[in-house]
């Protein structure tokens, strides 16, 4: 069980494409969705009721972590888990963001 997020980087300097980041949450049994948003679309603070696990397809996107007094931008190919209950807010980037997103437990 998660407690603290974490920013996983991808790891490759070429970004993946989408079907690779499908795969890859298929895999880990997270039966990902997509989602999307314009250019510095913005998320008030809020918490989920389960565990999250985003990857940026496209774009970037920071997550604002209140509480913890952290943010995280995440770009291309990074994964964000974000255990429930953690209260977090986001903007999106100048170029608008592609994710994945899919829910644990």
């Amino acid at each position: 069980m998660m407690d603290t997020p974490l920013v996983t980087p991808w790891a490759d300097s070429t970004p993946p494409t989408e079907s690779t980041l499908t795969k890859l949450c298929d895999e880990q049994g997270l039966s990902p969705y997509a989602w999307s948003n314009g250019p510095h679309d913005e998320y008030a603070a809020h918490s989920h009721s389960y565990d999250k696990v985003i990857y940026v397809v496209r774009g970037s996107i920071t997550f604002g972590l209140p509480e913890l007094g952290q943010s995280l931008t995440l770009r291309a190919g990074d994964r964000l888990d974000l255990p429930a209950g953690t209260v977090h807010d986001a903007a999106v980037g100048e170029r608008g963001v592609v994710c994945l997103e899919g829910h644990k437990g």
